[in-house]
């Protein structure tokens, strides 16, 4: 299995240092995640890009939640749903939400559930959903913004899912308590 660096702030390439530095002011750290990212400064300056954009969208907090853990289920990835989760947390999702997003099943609200029954979609048919389902997704309330929004966000996830999947990236210490893999739910 090749070794990828987990790099820090002192050894990260120097393109990378100031979005280091940008990220531990937001999280007092920097996850593993972006340690790895380091190796490719390109990589990690385009997933901090997209992450800010995508956080700017006109979905909510907790609607955005929705479109990454999404992501992270339907892309198996155990590090960032477990980091979602916390974050979810964090914003006060409600436990039946996250619950029902680590599981892949059906959302107890009916809005959300139509945005996660979307992003599904999306992640699934890369991008090839039918107008109906385009159609039903903005019958529940959302805009043609929002189902751009959605691409963002998934596109934003591809590239930390991926990622992980090939560095094999550790859980943070804050993920404690909120492990995942998707065999264990089935």
């Amino acid at each position: 299995m090749p070794q990828f660096t987990s790099y820090t702030l002192d050894t990260a390439p120097d393109a990378a240092k100031p979005i280091f530095k940008g990220v531990k002011t937001a999280f007092g750290f920097v996850p593993n995640l972006q340690s790895y990212m380091a190796e490719s400064s390109e990589l990690l300056a385009g997933y901090a890009a997209l992450w800010d954009l995508f956080s700017k969208t006109t979905l909510t907090a907790h609607e955005q939640q929705v479109v990454y853990l999404t992501a992270n289920f339907e892309n198996e990835c155990h590090y960032c749903m477990a980091g979602h989760t916390t974050l979810a947390r964090m914003q006060k999702m409600g436990e039946e939400v996250i619950a029902a997003l680590r599981a892949g099943s059906e959302l107890p609200d009916a809005r959300l559930e139509a945005l996660h029954r979307f992003a599904t979609l999306v992640v699934r048919n890369r991008g090839w959903v039918d107008d109906a389902e385009v159609d039903a997704f903005l019958a529940a309330g959302f805009t043609r913004r929002n189902v751009l929004e959605v691409v963002l966000g998934v596109a934003t996830k591809v590239m930390s899912n991926y990622t992980n999947h090939i560095t094999h990236t550790l859980l943070d210490a804050f993920m404690k308590g909120n492990e995942w893999s998707k065999s264990a739910v089935a």
